[in-house]
């Protein structure tokens, strides 16, 4: 897909955002808002019943008579977005007509977009073998189209993904409880621990971008492959069931360790597809969230 198609579509996106935007800062993302989301207010007389460990001993000290801490709930949300920007992402099959980068910039987009209409700063942390970009979190059109515009830039990340770099890159720019949304083929090892800090201190959903041949290979004969990242040529045979099989196997084994891992760190997952339309997977993700529903 190129540039202009990308765009063609992305500039349809503030149209669905409302709904999503809704979604987005419901259900088990309410707890943004609660412990950690809430901020200093002011400070008032102590009254029977006031819960001690709220007593601002500074001030009762300055003042001889005790006060309690009053605090309110902070609305405003970053959203920080981590982009896989590695080689792997720039592979496309024909089953789907779209790389996985192509669906990732759509689906980072449509959060961007929806973040914005719930008011909301939105940033960017962008990754290949090395952190390759950074946007800090800021509000506003202007600079989600900076981030757009950044991101549909054509030079890759270069041949290794070190998503680990760049969740502990992630965790150095946000300064208070975010929502992280990782969006990533995770085809690269090491990023484990990292998920698990990340988790710790902020609520994250990690989106793994799919191709249609990752569930299932067809008989197409002899077929050469070769890994974008390591240059490591394979030829298929394809038209063997056993081989097919496996392939599948290896896939769906790939599949279940990743959502393992993401329940054990506490993340949200979702599958995207390059064959699926992201505003129909994120809407139902999202709102499935709110309704209480398992993730997908």
């Amino acid at each position: 897909m190129d540039r202009h198609e990308l765009l063609r579509r992305i500039t349809t996106f503030p149209l669905v955002a409302r709904g999503l935007a809704e979604d987005l800062l419901s259900g088990d993302f309410r707890s943004v808002f609660t412990g950690q989301g809430i901020e200093f207010d002011e400070v008032r007389h102590y009254e029977p019943g006031d819960d001690v460990r709220s007593i601002d001993w500074n001030v009762s000290a300055r003042f001889g008579t005790p006060y309690v801490k009053m605090y309110r709930e902070e609305r405003e949300l970053t959203v920080c977005l981590v982009l896989d920007e590695s080689a792997s992402m720039f592979a496309a099959s024909t089953a789907a007509g779209m790389r996985r980068r192509d669906q990732a910039i759509l689906a980072a987009a449509l959060v961007a977009f929806s973040a914005e209409r719930a008011g909301q700063r939105i940033g960017a942390v962008c990754f290949g073998e090395e952190i390759t970009r950074v946007f800090n979190p800021r509000k506003g059109r202007s600079h989600i189209m900076s981030i757009i515009s950044g991101l549909l830039r054509e030079d890759d990340g270069g041949k290794g993904s070190n998503l680990g770099l760049a969740l502990e890159g992630c965790g150095r720019l946000l300064k208070r409880r975010s929502l992280v949304v990782i969006l990533s083929d995770f085809l690269c090892l090491g990023w484990e621990q990292e998920l698990g800090y990340l988790c710790a201190k902020h609520d994250v959903i990690a989106i793994r971008i799919t191709d249609p041949l990752d569930a299932g290979i067809p008989n197409l004969g002899l077929l050469t492959m070769r890994d974008p990242e390591t240059g490591v040529v394979l030829h298929a045979p394809t038209g063997y069931v056993s081989f097919r099989s496996a392939w599948t196997e290896w896939h769906d084994d790939r599949t279940t360790l990743w959502k393992a891992l993401c329940r054990r760190c506490g993340a949200a997952y979702v599958e995207l597809s390059t064959a699926s339309d992201a505003p129909t997977v994120l809407t139902r993700f999202f709102g499935g969230r709110r309704t209480g529903g398992s993730p997908l």
